[in-house]
């Protein structure tokens, strides 16, 4: 089954801060409701992407490794995130 997204950002060439910084100005332009699927590696922004988000308050789909036997921080993984309005 494919997996659904309306954007879909690669950052695993760029390193912290940058790779939050670069999904969180993709994750500002996108609409409320939507989906982006961010390819990501390394130890780091898997650890710190998908928080930052969480606390801004959006909402992590998925987080799974490319490879199946995906535990390795260096294999790229694919995070899926919902855009949530921003609450008033």
């Amino acid at each position: 089954m494919r997996e659904q997204f309306d954007f879909f950002l690669d950052i695993t060439e760029d390193v912290c801060p940058l790779t939050f910084v670069r999904t969180k100005l993709l994750l500002e332009r996108m609409p409320a409701g939507s989906i982006a699927m961010v390819r990501l590696q390394g130890a780091e922004p898997l650890a710190n992407v998908p928080r930052a988000l969480a606390l801004a308050g959006h909402e992590i789909l998925t987080s799974e490794a490319e490879d199946p036997e995906g535990a390795d921080p260096f294999r790229p993984h694919r995070l899926r995130v919902r855009k949530v309005a921003r609450q008033p």
